[in-house]
């Protein structure tokens, strides 16, 4: 993987990380991704600790054959190593928000996709086999949030 996806990248309020040959499944790595993205930094973070712990599962849209149904979401898994992984690379991306001078709070991922990489050898194998390889790209972005507050003053002034 050359370079990042992401095209309109605004190095004013936005930050950007990059994993790159994580030893993860690409099919889970989707379906997080796919499951976290235009969340907040902190929701997802709450989200990845509850997959590692086994409290809460990502539900599966692409690559759901043969899973079983959990109550309320329907096919899902608990994809742990992925989610591990994962959640380094939203940590690494809000501590370059914040290097940036960006507002951690009003953080939420625009973009987060994982690709394919290449498969290298398991080294000192007898039997011919390949490792799984994803590179993982997060860019978030800061948002200003709404002013609750303000909107219902002006309602009760007039």
């Amino acid at each position: 993987m050359k370079g990042y996806a992401f095209g309109n990248y605004n190095k004013g309020h936005m930050a950007r990380a990059i994993g790159i040959d994580l030893p993860i499944s690409l099919k889970q790595s989707v379906e997080i991704c796919s499951y976290i993205k235009d969340k907040n930094v902190r929701e997802t973070k709450k989200i990845l600790h509850n997959v590692i712990e086994g409290k809460a599962a990502i539900p599966f849209k692409k690559y759901n054959r043969d899973l079983g149904h959990k109550t309320k979401i329907g096919p899902a898994r608990y994809p742990q190593k992925a989610s591990m992984q994962i959640l380094k690379l939203i940590e690494a991306v809000e501590a370059n928000a914040q290097f940036k001078g960006l507002n951690t709070s009003n953080l939420v991922i625009t973009h987060i996709s994982s690709h394919k990489s290449g498969k290298a050898w398991h080294f000192g194998r007898k039997q011919r086999r390949k490792m799984k390889r994803t590179s993982i790209e997060v860019v978030v972005e800061e948002k200003a949030v709404k002013n609750v507050e303000s909107k219902t003053k002006q309602q009760m002034e007039k």
